[in-house]
């Protein structure tokens, strides 16, 4: 039988976050391999997992009046995921920029060791009951960690708008897409820009993904999704609306 194991390796200040787990047929795409949404669910899961292993749950974080919320992604893919493949992820907090948490992961394959995904993700700390943005040196539940790893691929950062971009499709938010913080929970993103996509976009084979997150989508919110389509640059550009007010904003690449 398959044995999976959490730990945490490092100092208090350079703690990494393992976590051994096999992906399912029902996390894959018709591809067979990782979909957007289970890639930010899983990854979204463990880093709220580091956190709870560490005394700071969801509640915890509520009741000293704090949420920490996804700003901004992106991801590297060596080798998406496969069905059946037992991965390791591997997560820990980088040191902490002037106004935003930063958290890195790695997806590896646990027989063999190959490096699957790369990837880098900011945090916005807020007040729980205002969604104010708070200071960072104010979060004292745990001590900044020291780590800053060399990240090769793209970071998180701006996403420009084009000027060309078309509507895709319309997509209200459902009960299913809310989280326990009351809005669209950030992996379902990951299944709004795949399921925007023209048929012949989806089967491509992506290098990298950037998603950032701009406005809180609530239940029964209706999003307009844009995309430009580069074909040169084998860039994709995916914008989602309410209203005149974006929601999110995506990059996608590939080779």
């Amino acid at each position: 039988m398959t044995e999976f194991k959490q730990f945490h390796s490092g100092d208090e200040t350079s703690l990494v976050f393992h976590s051994q787990s096999q992906i399912y047929f029902c996390q894959c795409d018709a591809k067979h391999t990782l979909s957007f949404f289970e890639l930010l669910r899983i990854l979204s899961d463990a880093a709220v997992e580091d956190y709870n292993q560490r005394g700071m749950s969801w509640k915890m974080l509520w009741d000293h009046g704090y949420l920490i919320l996804l700003s901004r992604q992106s991801f590297h893919f060596h080798k998406m995921p496969q069905a059946n493949q037992k991965i390791t992820i591997r997560t820990w907090e980088e040191k902490p920029q002037v106004l935003q948490f930063v958290r890195a992961y790695e997806i590896t394959d646990t027989e063999t060791g190959e490096l699957l995904v790369s990837g880098l993700s900011n945090w916005l700390l807020v007040c729980a009951h205002t969604h104010r943005i708070l200071r960072l040196k104010d979060f004292t539940l745990r001590p900044d960690s020291i780590l800053q790893t060399e990240y090769k691929y793209l970071e998180p950062s701006k996403i420009s708008v084009p000027e060309n971009v078309s509507l895709l499709c319309e997509r209200t938010i459902w009960y299913s897409d809310i989280d326990g913080n009351g809005h669209t929970n950030n992996a379902r993103y990951g299944a709004f820009v795949i399921d925007s996509l023209p048929d012949e976009y989806q089967k491509k084979t992506f290098s990298d993904f950037k998603i950032n997150y701009s406005k809180e989508a609530v239940l029964g919110h209706k999003i307009q999704i844009y995309g430009a389509f580069d074909d040169n640059a084998k860039k994709i550009t995916i914008i989602g609306k309410q209203d005149e007010n974006i929601c999110f904003e995506a990059e996608l690449y590939w080779n």
